[in-house]
């Protein structure tokens, strides 16, 4: 029988050579990631695949999925709907095709499409406690506890609250949720680190009493980006951070600020509006586009609307498969947990044992302002006189603590200086790897002299490859070759400093260079 599958499952989702996949009907078709045409890289939807390529229809059906090797240059190509994306390269593919036999898709049919069921083996009990471990969230349910919304309507909210709550899969290692009620003033009425049931969670909305009062949900909403993920209320590393806001009729406030401040934070705001205001309300809505400038991006994906409070059942799925889309929360990505950050230093004779520790405790100082994670920021860090050492490379260490141990223990070399070749040695083998990954990659030069070759062809093909360059001179190194290699605009991109010393005066300003450009290439 085939096995059903999600509109967001991905063909490195499956694990066999060819399996057969039932895909459920209505996806949403502007919320589809697919790489390619005919061949997929294996980041792609399989549902949002078999539509490109005509196997199935978005009432969803039988698609048979043959797993193929890695290849480079995906196209892009617009079909039946979706537009595909160019990837540039992807370690495996897969192809699509119809499944001949109707019989077939009747016994998928009857198969639960809520969980993918796995061929014949009996299916494994789901752990309870652990929760739904496919989605990953730190939820903050903003709900409106104000006059706008009356006492019978805030019970058939809290209802509904509770249906979204228990469909999420709440566990351990699932998502968390709290609720925060927004009034006169904003009141948390429990945060993530609380409850880890569904069971308990229910309860604990339930009892939730109704406060009345104007609806500021603008206040409400930078109360909560500000102070309920943090770590000691329970928000994880790592895990996007959700705020949805609940919202009947319109806000009493200002709710543009909040969204900013939502996003500065990296938190992903949703907005479910109920009862829009209607033509002769809107003269009483302080904006009419409140909605599109709260959410996180104004794609159509943050919003979300239900006509009244009554009969929401069916909103409850097509909700939480957003809430669980992983790789469509635009807002988690901060210059903090977002980028490659390389530092290529100079080891040659001139700089001496005692500066060289300077280098390095500059460099650990300006790395631990990153969030280090698998998920997150990594690190990496070249050492080159006439020749290049790669001291750790991005993939090596995953925290924050082995990165900075692996920096104490850098041992210094002595030698020349060929900065020029260290930067290709440097573009070629530590960013090669990740360029086509989803951070943002950044090269640190550190130097305290002239280079003896060329640095200004080395460094525009790493500009050329997508890597931003800051340089960082000290003593003898001179302007000429440190604005050759910065990225522009160069004034912002060159730092320079007499002493070894002056180091750390520059962190601050390199910390905010690298996530200007960060949210300059976002936009």
């Amino acid at each position: 029988a085939s096995t059903a599958i999600t509109c967001f499952t991905r063909g490195l989702d499956l694990r066999k050579e060819t399996e057969d996949v039932l895909c459920p009907a209505n996806c949403p078709l502007w919320q589809f990631y697919v790489f390619g045409d005919g061949v997929y890289a294996s980041l792609s939807s399989i549902c949002g695949a078999a539509i490109h390529r005509g196997v199935i229809t978005n009432g969803g059906g039988a698609v048979r999925v043959q797993t193929l090797p890695g290849q480079e240059n995906y196209p892009a190509v617009n079909a039946n709907g979706i537009q595909s994306q160019v990837l540039t390269r992807w370690a495996s593919s897969f192809s699509v095709t119809r499944i001949k036999d109707t019989a077939l898709e009747a016994v998928g049919r009857s198969v639960s499409t809520a969980r993918p069921s796995t061929g014949k083996r009996p299916k494994k009990p789901l752990d309870k406690k652990a929760g739904n471990k496919d989605c990953k969230a730190d939820i903050a349910f903003l709900i409106d506890g104000s006059y706008n919304i009356g006492q019978r309507r805030f019970n058939l909210q809290k209802n509904f609250v509770g249906k979204v709550a228990v469909m999420l899969g709440i566990g351990t290692e699932g998502p968390h949720v709290g609720v925060v009620q927004a009034s006169e003033h904003p009141k948390i009425e429990f945060y993530l680190k609380n409850f880890t049931a569904a069971k308990e969670v229910l309860f604990a909305i339930k009892e939730l009493g109704f406060r009345g009062g104007n609806s500021n949900t603008g206040k409400a909403l930078k109360h909560t980006a500000q102070k309920f993920f943090s770590l000691e209320n329970g928000a994880r590393k790592g895990i996007p951070k959700i705020i949805v806001v609940f919202l009947d009729g319109w806000p009493s406030d200002d709710i543009e600020e909040a969204g900013i401040v939502a996003r500065e934070f990296g938190v992903n705001v949703f907005i479910v509006s109920v009862a829009k205001p209607t033509t002769e309300e809107l003269g009483m809505v302080q904006d009419v586009g409140f909605i599109d400038k709260a959410v996180c991006r104004n794609n159509g994906f943050f919003s979300y609307q239900m006509p009244t409070w009554f009969g929401t059942t069916k909103y409850v799925k097509p909700l939480v498969q957003k809430l669980c889309s992983h790789e469509q929360m635009l807002c988690s990505k901060t210059c903090y947990n977002s980028v490659n950050i390389g530092f290529l230093i100079d080891g040659s004779s001139s700089v001496g044992d005692s500066n060289f520790r300077l280098m390095l405790e500059f460099i650990s100082n300006v790395a631990k302002s990153f969030e280090i994670s698998d998920i997150g920021s990594k690190i990496a860090t070249v050492q080159f006189t006439y020749d290049q050492r790669t001291e750790f490379s991005f993939t090596d260490y995953t925290t924050k603590e082995k990165v900075l141990s692996a920096i104490r223990n850098i041992r210094y070399m002595s030698g020349g200086t060929a900065t020029g070749d260290a930067i290709s040695f440097t573009t070629r083998n530590v960013f090669g790897p990740v360029k086509d990954g989803p951070n943002k990659n950044f090269l640190v030069v550190l130097t305290d002299g002239q280079s003896y070759d060329d640095v200004r062809g080395p460094a525009a093909a790493a500009q050329k490859a997508g890597i931003t360059v800051f340089s960082v001179g000290v003593a003898w190194a001179p302007l000429d070759d440190l604005k050759d290699m910065a990225s522009e605009p160069r004034e912002s991109h060159t730092f320079f400093t007499r002493e070894f010393t002056g180091l750390e005066q520059m962190i601050p300003d390199i910390i905010r260079g690298i996530c200007k450009d960060f949210l300059d290439s976002k936009q």
